[in-house]
């Protein structure tokens, strides 16, 4: 089981999860936040598949006494909860995705033209050059190339920020690599999307209109597979409400309302 950070004071309903993959640690904030209204657990995944993750965030909320939970997903995080949630429907009794990653191939291939449009000419060809090392097996240091890849493209996906410490504890980029190809696997077989049938919980999507990761590519497909769906879209806002300054309370708000 992998490692825990608790906000607050028990008994703990809240749980929140950390995009990347591997990126724990980034999510810190909005646990803070939340955890002045309630206890709060914000788990680290540390295993290098995406059933092992499945598994991992199962057994920490059982062995954590948060069963059922609200449970909150960022960016690839929403993706987690959302499998885990399919998998386990007892675990949750609202799910909500924040940022969340397209659930159908057709929007994810904007993404990159997205982030690159919105970058300067010397950026791109940073860029590139971080892709390149990335590809190359004779990198020794991925995480590190994978942790300038991550800050470059953050600000690809960030409208107007205030100024917030970087949270993160460490980059992870073979877990990066590993689980995103699996969960790009499924979103083209259709499998990501068709796993969301099993979900019985009401689902809320909280999501930046500046997002790169386009709102329409989880409100439209949401939309035919959940009982119960509702999508807020964020104005002036891009990947992470948290940090946008014309989102942060109307994000808050919004959060707070469903937990």
């Amino acid at each position: 089981m992998g490692p825990i950070r608790r906000w607050g004071q028990g008994p703990y309903g809240v749980a929140v999860i950390h995009g990347g993959p591997g990126a724990p640690g980034e999510v810190a904030p909005v646990a803070r936040e939340l955890s002045s209204a309630c206890g709060v657990l914000e788990p680290f995944q540390t295993a290098r598949t995406l059933e092992g993750q499945v598994q991992e965030l199962r057994d920490v909320l059982q062995n954590e006494d948060a069963v059922p939970c609200t449970l909150i997903g960022f960016s690839y995080g929403a993706i987690l909860a959302y499998l885990c949630t399919a998998r386990y429907p007892d675990l949750a009794r609202k799910l909500v995705l924040i940022g969340c990653a397209p659930f159908e191939e057709q929007y994810a291939l904007k993404i990159p033209e997205t982030r690159l449009s919105r970058l300067s000419p010397e950026q791109r060809v940073k860029a590139a050059e971080l892709e390149r090392l990335l590809a190359d097996p004779a990198t020794i240091d991925k995480h590190d190339v994978f942790c300038q890849f991550g800050k470059l493209m953050a600000e690809a996906d960030t409208l107007n920020p205030v100024h917030m410490e970087d949270e993160m504890i460490h980059c992870q980029y073979d877990i990066f690599r590993q689980i995103w190809d699996e969960v790009r696997r499924l979103r083209q077989s259709g499998s990501l999307l068709s796993a969301g049938k099993a979900i019985t919980c009401p689902v809320v999507a909280i999501h930046g209109d500046y997002d790169p990761h386009p709102v329409d590519g989880v409100r439209e497909p949401l939309s035919k597979v959940l009982t119960t769906f509702r999508c807020i879209t964020l104005k002036n806002c891009g990947h992470r409400p948290w940090i946008e300054r014309d989102a942060i309370d109307p994000f808050y708000s919004a959060l707070m309302r469903e937990i």
